[in-house]
């Protein structure tokens, strides 16, 4: 006799790749429409499902955790980040929460480097101005930024992706320094030839740019506040790929506005999807719409790590991502 196959749910739409495979291993509920579940509709998914693959946007706190009942026993996150969920609750619950650690690396990575040279070498601006017909030949005083070569980079968060940020400056030619709680070894800190600064006061005020890379918790949470923002150099640009929360938004669209630092490039916001108004009216900030892991391939990688994790479990072994309290 077959082994009963687990009922999971899907919250979004996922990958084809992924879909079907999931749809193969398992008794899979997708969400073909991709319209993001309600509060009722998580509740009433984790009250029928043994496993729930939620996304970053599905916030799955306390409160829907005790609605939850008892059938539930696995929630797959389909994201590196868990702030979504309240893992406390759901451990004590007896629920197992995993994540997709490692494949988003390099993609956000990339971005972060991008936004660095975006925001320092104003391409977005001057993309706009061709495309509304305002160019009209060379100007040597025209346009100008920042070079990145030479430059000091303070990164903010000193894991897999901020090591790779890392290494992507270091071939730029910027002078890499780091913040975490712990230095790096000595093997790393070697090949990335970086700087460790205990104090992140005494980093902030002598970098040209900062790159934001750590998880959102509750200790990193405006991380980035008004009164540390204030130590960055008038020159200085700040880059955020992590999470929105762990800088104070409003502080810092008031210092851009006032020109008291000269640019930013963020991918993620303090209260998304929406975004501070004043953010999005000045020439000095790029913004993009969450899309550091969006690559075809960092997508379903993500997705082959969601599948590990629950036919682990199904197989009655324990999940290889798993996330437990005291890792946050």
């Amino acid at each position: 006799m077959a082994a009963r196959k687990l009922k999971v749910i899907v919250t979004r739409k996922l990958p084809d790749p992924v879909e079907t495979r999931m749809c193969e291993l398992f008794d899979t509920e997708l969400n073909v429409s991709d319209k993001p579940m309600t509060a009722d509709e998580l509740v009433d998914a984790m009250s029928r499902a043994d496993v729930l693959v939620p996304t970053i946007t599905d916030r799955i706190d306390s409160r829907l955790l005790s609605r939850s009942g008892d059938r539930l026993k696995l929630i797959a996150n389909f994201g590196a980040g868990v702030d979504n969920i309240d893992v406390a609750t759901a451990n004590a619950r007896g629920i197992i929460v995993t994540n997709t650690p490692g494949v988003l690396t390099e993609d956000t990575a990339d971005l972060t480097m991008t936004l660095i040279m975006a925001a320092s070498r104003r391409i977005v601006e001057g993309a706009e101005v061709v495309k509304a017909g305002g160019f009209h030949g060379w100007s040597p005083t025209w346009m100008m930024g920042r070079r990145l070569w030479g430059k000091r980079l303070g990164i903010i968060g000193m894991g897999r992706i901020g090591q790779a940020v890392a290494r992507r400056a270091k071939a730029f030619g910027m002078q890499v320094h780091y913040h975490n709680r712990k230095p790096v070894s000595p093997r790393i800190a070697e090949e990335l030839g970086c700087t460790y600064w205990e104090s992140l006061d005494q980093m902030l005020a002598r970098m040209d740019f900062v790159s934001v890379n750590c998880p959102h918790t509750p200790a990193t949470y405006h991380l980035l506040s008004a009164r540390r923002l204030k130590l960055l150099r008038p020159h200085a640009v700040v880059v955020n790929t992590a999470r929105g929360e762990v800088i104070d938004e409003g502080a810092l669209a008031n210092m851009l506005a006032k020109g008291e630092i000269a640019g930013a490039g963020l991918d993620v916001y303090e209260h998304e999807p929406a975004i501070n108004p004043k953010l999005l009216k000045l020439p000095n900030v790029v913004l993009l719409p969450h899309m550091g892991s969006a690559t075809v391939e960092g997508r379903i990688d993500m997705g082959e790590k969601v599948i590990v994790n629950v036919k682990t479990f199904m197989d009655g072994h324990r999940p290889p991502d798993r996330v437990i309290p005291a890792m946050l």
